[in-house]
């Protein structure tokens, strides 16, 4: 029965297969990230499900924060393909980069739960300008 139903009519069907063809079946290629300013930092909350926290990675290229993740499938090994009638969900490497300028690197913190990546990113403090005084030549 539910072969039959995936053969029904799908006015959408075209406009699906005209998007896989331009954007790849790769429907985690921009995994979706929310940016928060909590006065003294920001938080970045990453949508990340089904994914093994040893499977993300977080790295800094100057003021640039990059979050990677990578997905495997058992579709991908030969000899389990055979086992599958119809195989949508989505595998490989996906990455985002962020310009974090600002914040400061050292003190950044990050926490993965229940498919979310939670990035704690604390502003720089501003230094003061020192009290002195100047000598006039």
């Amino acid at each position: 029965m539910a072969m039959l139903l995936d053969r029904r009519y799908n006015p959408f069907r075209d406009f699906e297969d005209v998007n896989r063809v331009f954007f790849g079946d790769n429907t985690l290629a921009e995994f979706k990230t929310d940016i928060r300013d909590t006065g003294n930092g920001f938080q970045l909350e990453a949508d990340l499900p089904g994914f093994h926290k040893e499977d993300i990675a977080l790295s800094l290229n100057g003021e640039t924060l990059t979050i990677k993740a990578e997905r495997h499938s058992d579709f991908e090994s030969a000899d389990k393909k055979s086992g599958y009638l119809r195989c949508e969900r989505s595998y490989g490497s996906y990455s985002r980069s962020f310009d974090i300028s600002g914040v400061d690197v050292n003190a950044i913190t990050a926490a993965y739960t229940d498919g979310v990546l939670r990035v704690q990113l604390p502003k720089k403090t501003q230094a003061l300008p020192d009290n002195r005084t100047i000598a006039i030549e």
